[in-house]
């Protein structure tokens, strides 16, 4: 595995860039980072499906969802029954468009959460219908509910809300995700916390999903991608989830990486400027005063122009060629450059969370230039793997019985082609 990423990044000529791995929480994936010396970040859909998972099959959820579960297929596999529910659900529910009811998938946790709303939407409807003595239901075929079991399904929804809402809204291709990680995280452990008042079967509920989570993010080298991109994301750079020492800690380091990006992109300037028939920005003394003598005569109108220009260099240019050569005022140093931005940069005002970070870094480049292309390197970095997840059902829908013979080139540009039809404009 770790030989196929190396000859992917060596393939899309990302050799000199810093490549980042997302990827699922597969101890191979692990080990594959581990060889190739990336970066790695663990999908926090996956995460948040494994803790969900844990969450769900807890005895006494599953019993509650096996219930819902044949319900909602008695509906589903009875026409009359069927029937029946969409008249209740406008006699009772007053609904002039009948919903019907879901039935989980096994590969996805949020539709389980999905098919206890929807039931719970529509008990009243459910309870009409089975209790409607034109189906004569037998009770041994389907469980009703009890008040304490509908109070319960009500409990476990509410608690895993917050759940469902992460994996949905970090499942996102349009903005950035990495950044979302760390604060996300925070909230979702402090949520599942224990509180007064919450009953057994709930309180089980949160803790295997908080058990499950504090498993995960736990390396330095991954706590310091997620920290460095909420530092870098304007809507959460106080990080209020870290302590005073952390806060400052990431503060240092992101502060020390923008200096050494500023250093390492100044060396390359000055590489690019003394290599080889290539010269500055302004060139040499004796190349701008012997600029025109190049020119002809027959340069047309800006011929005079271009005289002139040269008689001023002959009059002024032995005193302000060296002094812009050697400008009297010394720039600053990467280092106090990148202590002034992120000194600017947090006193800023606050960022609300409805604005995107990345129009807010475009409209801010300027005032912070070396903090502004360091987060373009940490807030492209996708928080999950969903977006290569859906390639898979985009390769699907494009190998098809009737295209088997399908060469695995075109395959790999009609895919290539798909994903980029609409590519937004900066």
């Amino acid at each position: 595995m770790a030989r196929l990423l190396l000859d992917v990044v060596a393939e899309w000529q990302l050799t000199d860039k810093s490549v980042v791995l997302v990827t699922d929480n597969a101890a191979n994936m692990i080990s594959a980072a581990e060889i190739g010396k990336f970066p790695h970040v663990k999908c926090f859909a996956h995460t948040l499906n494994l803790a969900a998972q844990r969450a769900l099959k807890l005895p006494a959820v599953s019993r509650l969802l096996g219930r819902v579960r044949r319900i909602s297929a008695y509906f589903h596999r009875s026409t009359k029954a069927k029937h029946l529910f969409e008249e209740n659900q406008r006699v009772v529910l007053k609904l002039t468009s009948p919903l019907k009811l879901i039935t989980d998938v096994a590969t996805r946790w949020n539709s389980a959460h999905d098919m206890m709303e929807r039931f719970l939407q529509l008990q009243a409807a459910v309870h009409a219908t089975l209790l409607s003595p034109a189906l004569n239901v037998d009770e041994s075929d389907i469980v009703t509910l009890s008040r304490a079991d509908l109070a319960n399904v009500e409990e476990v929804v509410k608690t895993l809300k917050p759940v469902k809402d992460a994996t949905v809204f970090m499942s996102e291709e349009s903005s950035p995700t990495v950044s979302l990680i760390a604060p996300v995280y925070a909230q979702l452990l402090q949520s599942m916390s224990d509180t007064i008042g919450d009953q057994p079967l709930i309180r089980d509920v949160k803790n295997a999903i908080k058990t499950d989570l504090l498993k995960r993010y736990n390396s330095e080298a991954e706590k310091k991608i997620l920290h460095s991109s909420s530092a870098l994301d304007p809507r959460f750079k106080g990080l209020p989830f870290l302590t005073e020492e952390e806060r400052l800690d990431v503060s240092a380091g992101v502060t020390s990486e923008a200096a050494s990006l500023e250093e390492y992109e100044r060396r390359q300037r000055t590489e690019a400027d003394e290599a080889p028939g290539r010269t500055g920005s302004l060139g040499t003394k004796e190349e701008l005063l012997s600029v025109d003598d190049n020119v002809s005569d027959s340069a047309g109108p800006s011929a005079p122009k271009r005289r002139a220009s040269s008689l001023l260099l002959s009059l002024l240019g032995p005193a302000f060629i060296n002094d812009t050569s050697e400008p009297a005022v010394q720039s600053k140093t990467a280092d106090a450059s990148a202590e002034e931005e992120m000194d600017l940069y947090c006193r800023s005002p606050a960022v609300p969370l409805s604005e995107d970070p990345l129009d807010w870094w475009h409209r801010h480049k300027g005032t912070f230039p070396l903090l502004s292309r360091l987060a373009k390197r940490y807030l492209c970095i996708p928080g999950t793997s969903v977006s290569a997840e859906r390639v898979f059902s985009t390769a699907g829908d494009v190998i098809t019985a009737k295209r088997s013979a399908l060469k695995p080139d075109h395959v790999d540009q009609l895919v290539f082609l798909h994903k980029n039809l609409e590519i937004p404009k900066c």
